[in-house]
């Protein structure tokens, strides 16, 4: 079965425009993605810091309602 062309770039556009910072995401991924290339001293470490790091930019959407999240007491 084919994917139709510009299906995975449309979800991962609306995906992104879903989260509060999206370049800063782009980056990460794609640095995580670069750094799978290159080899390195110490194996996965930097791998997967890198992927927590982008895993945790993933997650933070924007708020719908528009208020700042509340402080614990």
């Amino acid at each position: 079965m084919a994917v139709p062309p510009g299906t995975v770039s449309t979800a991962i556009g609306r995906f992104a425009t879903g989260l509060r910072y999206p370049v800063l995401f782009a980056i990460t991924a794609a640095v995580f993605l670069l750094d799978l290339v290159v080899p390195d001293l110490i194996p996965f470490v930097d791998e997967i810091l890198l992927g927590l790091f982008t895993l945790l930019l993933g997650g933070m959407k924007k708020r719908v309602d528009g208020r700042p999240p509340e402080t614990p007491r």
